[in-house]
Order: structure tokens, then C-alpha cells, then sequence
């Protein structure tokens, strides 16, 4: 490899990107890691390919550049390992005995692109960008889950059409984020993005704010006022929560998006719209339509390019990275210590990040983040720090005495739970699955372990978020 260092790419495209680097050749594997690390990369390097899939089952990576002479496993290998268990991880195979038909073979097994060696350091970072998705700003789109990350890759595709989009997703999942990624990666981004929260207008006055009003249309109309339709005229208008909006008006939004053009309460002109329509809901809008609280009509009209956002117990992968970008943005701004750059979690604080069942999504996230934030005295914060929801990340409760699994089985006392130590989650789920196995209800399920049936759901979340199947 060229040794010429090249610049960090001005578009900062590569920031805080991780890549695993798998080399044997321990000279090339540092020139490798210094090369990319110069450009921006945080770089994770092995020497073998064994190890890159261990490593890739304690960490999320944008990229894997490995070489394709290794023993015992070579790249090729590696490669069709990594299709199994990661298919949307790029893979950049490099060789010093490249030939087009072992490109060839390559490109068709998978990878990403072949770099044969000797080749250029600015070769290698350029490619490793192309590949690398681009982060949002602090704070907005973070995507290092495998769900998130196809939720992110079917908005892209979305974003290139015109055509309305209506995001679904418990409160707090990030919607209004994804509707702006959306905007932002369409061709409409130069134009005005208008969102309007149809939960938080009263229903008298949504319509005049939605469609607009000339003067004297209503007591106080006292001029004319453009409606959320003109002033986001050429871009982009989000609906929240529009499961929210009363019938009478559905109807009459029916007809503004059929007819792509709008009148002013009061007036006597129509408008011609050019605008793009996102709405969210965190209802299930079919359900809404089969109770009668939403038009059918309404609803196929903004099906058209659905995107539906997990809860974030379902992305657990998301979870730190969302924390760590919470705590740099709400970390105080001390021009004496540099907080705000130096705040981070302790390694028992992660824990208990990513146990939490975060009912409350990303929102709640940031505000325990934000709460711990101003409120701690270092620049590390402990667990203890950490001040969740009520039952939401509590302790595992205790056990029933005895507990009964099954007929037959030994019963487990909450003395022998208490000496579970590092096995107590597995443990735990055990108990939990025979449980609901053997119990008729979920109540009485509850009720035998010893907790609420509240967090008894709470419990079950978290264990198919660590992908435990629940009966």
C-alpha cells in the first residue's frame, strides 16, 4: 500500500464510523489502521478471520476491509461467513494476487469492492467512505442497528419518490427525525420542511391553521394568513400524529391531497399545491379505520410509501449509540473542564442503558440521559446516576419462595436466585418461559414469579429484544 497519507474527506462523512481492519501481516495491519484513522475512521483491527467474527458479535461496524490470504480462514471465507449473519455489512476484500476472475468471483460472493495490492492510502479511504453510510447531526439519525439501518435504507429509496409517505411507530421512536431524513434526501431538500403536531391544535382551529384564512373569516381574523399547505409550498409537510384529526376534517384533507390545490377559509380562489405529505401516527391507522375513527379513504391515500419504526427495545444496538449522542448534547458547557466534550458512561451504566425495556423509546432515553447529565458531579456517570421510570429498568425482582417450574422440577428458592450472579438474566428468562408456559394466564404467570403483570411485559420486551422467541 502507497504510504501517502491522504487529507480527512471535507464532507467529515467519516466521523465516528467504525471499521474492522482484519490483516495478519502486522506491519500492513498498523499502515492500515493509522491510514484510515487519519481520514476520521474509528478503527478496530484483528489478525485473523476467526476473531473478525467474534469481534463482529460484540460490535456494530459501517465496514469490514480484510485480506484475502489468512490462515486458517481466508477472506473468501470470511466473507460468506459474514453474508450469513451480517448481509448488510460491507465487506472490501484486498490481495496481493488480485485477477479480474477472483474480483469477479468476489463481487458475486458479496463484497462490497477488491482493492489489489499495492494500492493507494487515498484509494482505500475513498472507497471505505463511498461504502460507509453519512451520519446525521449530533442528536438526529443514528442508525447502528441491523433493523434500523433497513428502516434507513427503505427511507432513502422513498425519499427519491414524490409520492406521500405515512410513518408508523410508538411515541418517542424518532418519527419526526425519519420524516426529515426523508425530506432531507429527496429533491425537495432546498425547500421549506412545515411540521404541524395535530394532537396539540384544538380541533376548531386546526382547519384555519392547516388551509388558512382571509380576512374576517372568523371574529379575530383581522388579515388574511397562509395556511401550513402554501408555506410549505415546493417542500416538504409533516402530519403528526394525524390519527388525531377528527372525521370532518379528514374529509376535507381528503380532498385537498386529491385535488393538490387548497382555499383559504373565507376565500373564494383555489391554490395550487406543489408540496409533499408525510404523516406519522403512533396508532395502527388499520385499526383506527376498522373502529370507525378514521376514513378508509383517507388512509390508502397516505399508505402509499409506508415506513414503520421499531421501538427501541427492538434496536438494541441503537441504544448506546442514542445515549452517547444525548450526553454530548446535554452535557453542561464548561469552559473550564470541557464537560461537554469529556462526559461518558461508565461500562456498568451501558448495562443498564441497554437492559432497560425503554417504553417510552428514544424520548425517554434522552430525558434520563439529560437528567443524569445536569445532575452529575464528574465527568463519568455511574448507574446509580442513571434515574429510570418507575419498574422500567428496575432490578430483576425477586422470586416467589418457592417458585414451581414444572411437575417434576426442583423448586428455586429466592436464596439460590440470589446466587445466580453473572447467570442471573439467563436464569431469569428460564424461569420466566416455564412460567408463562405452564400458568393460564399471563396474570397468574405473574403472580407465581412474584411481580405486576406491568412488569412482567416489560420483562418479555426486553427478552425479545434480546432475541429470546416468546411463546
Amino acid at each position: 500500500m502507497n504510504e501517502t497519507q491522504p487529507s480527512v474527506p471535507s464532507s467529515s462523512r467519516a466521523l465516528q464510523q467504525d471499521v474492522l481492519v482484519v490483516e495478519d501481516d502486522p506491519a500492513l495491519r498498523e499502515a492500515l489502521c493509522d491510514t484510515l484513522q487519519v481520514a476520521g475512521f474509528s478503527v478496530t483491527a484483528v489478525a485473523d478471520g476467526q476473531a473478525a467474527l467474534e469481534m463482529c458479535t460484540r460490535q456494530t461496524f459501517g465496514a469490514v476491509v480484510s485480506d484475502v490470504q489468512m490462515q486458517p480462514m481466508d477472506g473468501h471465507e470470511l466473507l460468506q461467513q459474514l453474508r450469513g449473519r451480517h448481509p448488510d455489512l460491507p465487506v472490501v476484500l484486498m490481495t496481493a494476487y488480485g485477477t479480474i476472475g477472483k474480483a469477479v468471483a468476489a463481487m458475486h460472493d458479496g463484497a462490497a469492492d477488491y482493492l489489489p495490492k499495492p494500492f493507494e492510502a487515498r484509494a482505500l479511504v475513498e472507497l471505505v467512505t463511498r461504502l460507509l453510510p453519512a451520519p446525521a447531526p449530533l442528536g438526529e439519525l443514528v442508525a447502528e442497528d441491523s433493523r434500523t439501518r433497513e428502516v434507513v435504507a427503505l427511507a432513502r429509496r422513498v425519499a427519491g419518490a414524490d409520492a406521500t409517505v405515512l410513518i408508523t411507530g410508538e411515541s418517542g421512536t424518532g418519527k419526526e427525525v425519519f420524516a426529515r431524513f426523508v425530506h432531507g434526501q429527496s429533491k425537495r431538500n432546498g425547500k421549506a420542511f412545515v411540521a404541524i403536531n395535530c394532537a396539540a391544535i384544538p380541533e376548531n382551529m386546526l382547519e384555519a391553521v392547516l388551509f388558512g384564512y382571509e380576512r374576517g373569516a372568523f371574529t379575530g381574523a383581522q388579515a388574511a394568513h397562509a395556511g401550513k399547505f402554501e408555506q410549505a409550498q415546493g417542500g416538504t409537510l409533516l402530519l403528526d400524529e394525524i390519527s388525531e384529526m377528527d372525521m370532518g376534517l379528514q374529509a376535507k384533507l381528503l380532498r385537498v391531497l386529491q385535488e393538490r390545490e387548497v382555499e383559504r377559509l373565507g376565500g373564494t380562489r383555489t391554490i395550487a399545491l406543489d408540496v409533499r405529505v408525510i404523516a406519522t401516527s403512533n396508532r395502527s391507522l388499520r385499526e383506527e379505520v376498522a373502529a370507525g375513527r378514521f376514513r378508509e379513504d383517507l388512509f390508502y391515500r397516505l399508505n402509499v410509501l409506508p415506513l414503520h419504526l421499531p421501538p427501541l427495545r427492538e434496536r438494541r444496538d441503537d441504544i448506546l449509540p442514542l445515549a452517547r449522542a444525548a450526553l454530548q448534547r446535554y452535557a453542561p458547557d464548561s469552559s473550564e473542564d470541557r464537560r461537554a466534550r469529556l462526559m461518558s458512561f461508565t461500562g456498568e451504566a451501558e448495562q443498564r442503558l441497554r437492559a432497560c425495556a425503554w417504553p417510552g423509546n428514544v424520548r425517554e432515553l434522552n430525558n434520563v440521559v439529560q437528567r443524569a447529565a445536569i445532575l452529575s458531579g464528574g465527568s463519568r456517570l455511574h448507574a446509580d446516576e442513571l434515574k429510570f421510570e418507575a419498574d422500567a429498568a428496575a432490578p430483576p425482582a425477586p422470586l416467589a419462595s418457592p417458585v414451581s417450574i414444572a411437575p417434576g422440577d426442583t423448586n428455586v428458592s429466592a436464596g439460590a436466585a440470589a446466587d445466580l450472579d453473572g447467570n442471573l438474566r439467563e436464569r431469569e428468562q428460564v424461569l420466566i418461559m416455564e412460567a408463562i408456559r405452564t400458568a393460564p394466564s399471563r396474570k397468574e404467570a405473574a403472580a407465581r414469579l412474584g411481580i405486576s403483570p406491568r412488569t412482567l411485559r416489560h420483562k418479555l420486551q426486553q427478552m425479545r429484544g434480546d432475541g429470546v422467541e416468546v411463546v
